[in-house]
């Protein structure tokens, strides 16, 4: 193992922040030895800042329209109007997708959707997706709505005439309590010009989600990966994910990011260009886990919990990511659309025994968490290990 690549993971190990130069040198290894050093690393790390204890959520995915007027490069999900295959979900069958997720344990509903430019009420965009939080929130008020991502609160605040304050306030009042991170794919516009020219740029994505945080509503956070960008495109949308967290944290926001997810690129269904352009299908595992051992290793100070997408990479891949900086296993689904429409292969729906059973796999304790990572009482017996790291995510002052 190359002494550069040990000597930034003692620095890491001790509790200090990498920098992006550091974090490039990590991502080139190719060493069998170096990367099995960095896995090492990455997975005391994870030890130490949110415990054993893998977690999971009982959700269910409401993607309530695949009508979009945008046309990003990676998307198999997205329709026009009249195409085969467009559809727009009428206000019962919400309620009963809702219904089922309830009667099924769910304690979040994760809710995102197409762009689509009709889906008004008196001429508001707005006032369709308050309808929208209402017709679930009005049948079921315990239900945690994580809905909307950054560019769906840009296109109702383009659409309405409104600020962006203006929108997430108002959502947040009809009953959102956290925003996905996705629309984020690489925080790179070289990167955004090919792959999403007609979505926000970097900087909007990430003043939205600081806006968010000031009102006190709680963000994910992604990355798309294993397309087009470079190993210094990642580090660079790695170190403004860190930076924004920073920047709320310090700023004594009442809401930070409670969570990072890798999202590796699925092509099979892509549009053809893009298809062509990345030459494969699905994702390389191990590309996949030497980028989840960084991220760990690179947002661990500050973001504390770390999660694969068994959608993407598989329940056993998921489940090996474990080994590599994640602490969540993600949630239940019960059902999805955007990248099962892509050709993945990891399934749509898992029960709480197929999560459960992967965790025991590695002898480590499971534990149901609800969205914002406090544990679920129903199984608090299999707490062991969950670090109040962990439990106070959200709290205002970095870890190291």
């Amino acid at each position: 193992m190359a002494t550069a690549v040990a000597a930034i993971l003692e620095q890491a190990m001790a509790g200090a922040d990498i920098s992006p130069e550091q974090g490039l040198t990590l991502l080139q290894q190719r060493d069998a030895a170096a990367i099995a050093a960095i896995r090492t690393a990455a997975d005391s790390l994870r030890q130490h800042q949110a415990g054993k204890t893998v977690t999971y959520v009982v959700n269910r995915n409401l993607n309530y329209t695949n009508i979009c007027e945008q046309h990003c490069s990676f998307c198999a999900f997205r329709r026009d109007p009249e195409q085969a295959g467009a559809y727009w979900l009428d206000w019962g069958v919400i309620v009963e997708k809702a219904a089922d997720g309830v009667q099924r344990g769910a304690t979040e509903i994760c809710m995102q959707g197409g762009l689509n430019p009709d889906a008004k009420i008196n001429g508001s965009s707005l006032q369709y997706y308050l309808q929208l939080m209402r017709t679930i929130k009005d049948e079921f008020p315990d239900l945690h709505l994580h809905a909307f991502s950054p560019q769906e609160v840009q296109f109702i605040a383009r659409e309405d005439g409104l600020t962006y304050r203006d929108v997430l306030l108002a959502l947040q009042d009809g009953g959102v309590g956290s925003l996905p991170g996705t629309a984020a794919e690489v925080l790179d516009d070289e990167v955004r010009r090919v792959l999403c020219p007609e979505k926000i740029n970097s900087a909007t994505w990430l003043e939205i989600i600081g806006l968010a945080h000031e009102i006190g509503l709680p963000t994910t956070s992604t990355m798309l990966s294993g397309h087009i960008e470079t190993p210094e495109q990642q580090i660079r949308h790695l170190e403004q994910l860190r930076t924004r967290q920073r920047q709320s944290r310090e700023a004594g926001y009442p809401a930070a990011i409670t969570e990072f997810i890798l999202l590796p690129f699925i092509g099979q269904e892509a549009p053809k260009p893009l298809r062509k352009r990345v030459g494969r299908d699905q994702p390389v595992l191990a590309d996949a886990l030497l980028l989840t051992a960084v991220a760990r290793i690179y947002l661990g100070n500050w973001i504390v919990n770390h999660q694969p997408s068994w959608v993407k990479l598989g329940l056993a891949g998921a489940t090996e990511a474990l080994q590599w900086g994640c602490n969540d296993l993600g949630g239940t689904l019960m059902e999805e659309h955007i990248t099962s429409m892509a050709g993945a292969q990891g399934g749509t729906c898992l029960t709480v025994e197929e999560l459960r059973g992967a965790i025991a796999t590695l002898n480590r304790p499971a534990q149901q968490r609800d969205t914002l990572y406090s544990p679920v009482s129903s199984d608090s017996a299999a707490d062991t290990g969950y670090t109040d790291l962990a439990r106070q995510s959200l709290s205002h002052s970095p870890t190291a």
